[in-house]
């Protein structure tokens, strides 16, 4: 049995005790990029196993015709939706789902600011090769220990495999030691109840590894981001979701309705941010709605968010279907 507590109580082991939170805002940022692939066929080292992806569509051969000149251009739109958020300083801290590998990263780090960003990322399972990576400002984040922690090795369900959830124990500013965690939750296909309990088993292995976390260190500093596939809940444990907060508030999005992702008129607020007690009161989110990433939807109305592409057909101005959502820490 994968024991998540173990491995998590190894990894902070020793890097308790830090409790000031550094002069200046750290800006996190999580964004699932919708199908960022590298143009060439892929296959990995997942856990043991070689793994051929199923990544045809995201080549030149594919039915997307996805090039190297639409994937320079993806990777260029998607830094200026971070570079935006940043504003002159950047963003210090971004949570990415839909990444196919390092490659990727590496361009996207290149893209951003060169020499300035890093990355942290692990080959997943997931049959199309899609992970999740945080990215990270050199320059006031140093990784102290990083993992990935896998849903799979937990499911009884016969051959059903998801992504792996990120995990990385950081120091910030050198003083200020936060656990991070990036999740991609599975999709609601097949129906959002039928596919509810593929959710709440990798929910399971995320509360283990936010229960270790807490067992070595009672007033940790903890952040969960990512994509989780379902509208904001309390349904962790020792967090609070941030998302929450923004709903009750009654804010809208540039659109007219709030959320992160729009289907079939219906806005969603898929992406979220759980963070603990311990610096909830510090920690404000909202979800990025600039209208330059969105264009009008002719079919329900309002904005929808612009993609890469409607059905086969390409927009290079696309972005991705989701909206950025941030989170701002405080003093």
């Amino acid at each position: 049995m994968f024991d998540c507590c173990r491995i998590i109580g190894i990894l902070i082991l020793g890097f308790t005790g830090i409790n000031s939170i550094s002069a200046e805002p750290l800006r996190i940022v999580s964004y699932n990029v919708e199908n960022l692939f590298y143009p060439k066929h892929d296959s990995i080292m997942a856990d043991t196993v070689w793994m051929e992806k199923d990544d045809w569509e995201w080549t030149p051969e594919g039915e997307r015709k996805w090039s190297f000149t639409r994937y320079y251009r993806k990777v260029e739109n998607i830094a200026r939706v971070l570079t935006n958020i940043g504003e002159w300083e950047g963003v210090d801290i971004a949570g990415l789902q839909e990444v196919e590998n390092a490659a990727c990263l590496r361009r996207l780090c290149y893209t951003l600011r060169r020499g300035e960003y890093d990355f942290v990322h692990y080959e997943s399972p997931d049959p199309r090769g899609i992970d999740v990576a945080l990215v990270y400002k050199k320059a006031r984040v140093d990784t102290i220990r990083t993992k990935k922690l896998s849903p799979t090795r937990c499911c009884k369900e016969g051959e059903w495999v998801t992504r792996d959830i990120l995990y990385v124990c950081a120091r910030i500013d050198k003083r200020d030691t936060v656990h991070l965690f990036v999740c991609h939750l599975p999709s609601q296909r097949g129906g959002a109840a039928e596919s509810e309990w593929k959710r709440t088993a990798v929910k399971q292995v995320l509360q283990r590894a936010v229960d270790s976390v807490y067992t070595i260190e009672p007033e940790a500093k903890i952040i969960v981001m990512g994509d989780m596939n379902s509208e904001p809940k309390e349904d962790l444990t020792g967090l609070k979701n941030k998302m929450l907060v923004i709903m009750a508030n009654g804010k809208r999005t540039n659109s007219g309705s709030k959320g992160t992702h729009k289907y079939q008129g219906r806005w969603s607020c898929l992406d979220q941010f759980y963070v603990s007690q311990a610096i909830d009161s510090i920690c404000t989110a909202n979800i990025y709605d600039a209208e330059w990433i969105q264009e009008p939807d002719e079919k329900y109305l309002g904005l929808k968010p612009k993609r890469t592409y409607i059905g086969f057909q390409y927009q290079k101005d696309g972005y991705s279907d989701h909206l950025p959502i941030v989170l701002m820490m405080n003093e």
